[in-house]
């Protein structure tokens, strides 16, 4: 299969704004991930020094099938786009390439390296060794043609309050799975029933993938093909969602019907300049804020069902 890779360079007084409001256009066309390049953004660690080449300009990028609605979509995205530009006076220009599949899924796999997460997380691609310590929980991944390295500070934030929050035989809902890596780190710390859900049939195959080659046991999760919650009919102790800001305050209108009685609602994928927005809203729709983390001006919210404020208990 070929893909289109869109990326658009950008030019605002605030980089970060920009960013985000880039992202969520793509996000609006059904994309589960973007690329964010920023030249003054220092590697993450774990990755080797000189391993990754600074970009020489900010930039969103977005994978789009090239399909027959390409041409569509590529069109939307650039009236979209302008339409910040008259708004906001975020300046930018677009530059398509075709790349195969593979190209996309190998090309990376060179700088993905194991990093410890939390207390005793410890994110291993399936392709390097690793001598695991004592308490070590490892978590084997190959993200394929999904998002979700586990590396990105949104994921790892992610799983840091799954490792504190999540309690054995809890049940864990992962809304925007993408490769499934919170799903395998709430299996591993001993969850019982795991469901995952994402937009993208290609996430969702390699989400099970991955939950097998840890050897979830298969009758303990699923993965379905739906946007957000839409076709959840159940309850969770802990619902987890990496996902952008803007996908997340329209999750909070619904997400109260599949959160158990004192269930717990970790949000990630926010960015600091949105972090109180996000709190005003989970605070509205009932939620106690109990925890708070950032990382490289990436936001973690935690919170508890008020159960006498949700209206749906």
């Amino acid at each position: 299969m070929k893909w289109t890779e869109a990326k658009v360079i950008f030019d605002y007084k605030d980089k970060e704004a920009a960013a985000d409001l880039i992202s969520d256009i793509f996000n609006q066309f059904g994309l589960q991930g973007v690329v964010i390049e920023d030249p003054d953004e220092e590697p993450a660690e774990g990755w080797g020094d000189g391993a990754v080449e600074k970009p020489a300009n900010n930039s969103v990028t977005g994978f789009f099938p090239s399909n027959a609605s390409l041409s569509n979509k590529c069109l939307a995205l650039e009236e979209k786009l302008k339409e910040l530009e008259s708004k906001l006076g975020i300046s930018w220009h677009i530059t398509y390439s075709e790349i195969d599949e593979k190209d996309w899924a190998e090309s990376w796999k060179a700088f993905f390296w194991p990093v410890k997460i939390g207390k005793n997380l410890v994110v291993k691609p399936t392709w390097r060794e690793y001598e695991p310590g004592k308490n070590d929980i490892i978590l084997e991944i190959d993200p394929g043609m999904a998002f979700g390295t586990g590396a990105h500070p949104t994921s790892a934030l992610c799983m840091c309050m799954i490792e504190k929050y999540l309690k054995p035989g809890n049940s864990f809902l992962d809304i925007g799975t993408g490769s499934g890596i919170l799903m395998i780190a709430a299996a591993k710390l001993g969850a019982g029933r795991l469901l995952g859900t994402d937009m993208d049939e290609v996430a969702a195959e390699i989400a099970k993938e991955n939950l097998l080659l840890n050897k979830v046991d298969e009758k303990s999760f699923a993965v379905k093909v739906t946007s957000l919650v839409e076709e959840i009919n159940e309850r969770f102790d802990v619902v987890a969602a990496n996902i952008l800001t803007a996908v997340i305050l329209n999750l909070l209108e619904d997400v109260q019907k599949v959160i158990s009685k004192n269930g717990i609602l970790i949000c990630s994928g926010i960015t600091e300049k949105n972090r109180d927005v996000v709190i005003e809203k989970m605070k509205l729709k009932g939620f106690e804020i109990i925890d708070t983390e950032t990382s490289d001006g990436w936001v973690c919210i935690a919170g508890r069902t008020n159960i006498g404020n949700l209206l749906n208990f």
